[in-house]
């Protein structure tokens, strides 16, 4: 009976109390954070501290800022600005490019239609006209030149 005790059980693991205690711990210290981090105080202090930062880094970045374009041109590179704005000049191509093909599928439709429109008319008229037409003479037909 002893043996199908043993079998059933988890052997003994020492660390077992040590995880208990971590992960007690863990829980207590992740609800007192989340306490502390919804507070009043803390977003102004956070605020206080994000105003501070910018406030001292903006000169540094600028002179990174300034350093990086000096290096860039030197170099014969273009900047980021120079990337943009080239990317805005294809757009601004690629929207008169897309405008041009617009009107020009319009007016390739109404030449059609004026095509089709005008040979119904010429053919309703040939038809119309048929059988008062003659033929009237014009210039005589060249003399076709057989092989020697």
């Amino acid at each position: 009976m002893a043996d199908e005790e043993s079998k059933s059980s988890k052997p003994f693991d020492p660390m077992e109390p040590w995880r208990g205690m971590r992960d007690a711990y863990l829980e207590a210290w992740s609800k007192s954070m989340v306490e502390m981090v919804n507070t009043e105080a803390y977003a102004q202090a956070t605020g206080a501290m994000l105003d501070t930062y910018l406030t001292v880094s903006t000169p540094f970045r600028e002179a990174v800022e300034k350093a990086m374009l000096k290096t860039l041109e030197q170099l014969a590179m273009p900047s980021r600005a120079d990337i943009v704005s080239i990317a805005e000049r294809m757009t601004h191509i690629e929207m008169r490019l897309d405008d041009l093909d617009a009107k020009l599928d319009e007016m390739q439709k109404l030449r059609a239609k004026a095509d089709a429109g005008s040979r119904a008319g010429v053919t309703a008229a040939a038809v119309k006209k048929a059988p008062q037409q003659t033929r009237k003479a014009g210039p005589p037909k060249p003399a076709k030149r057989g092989k020697k």
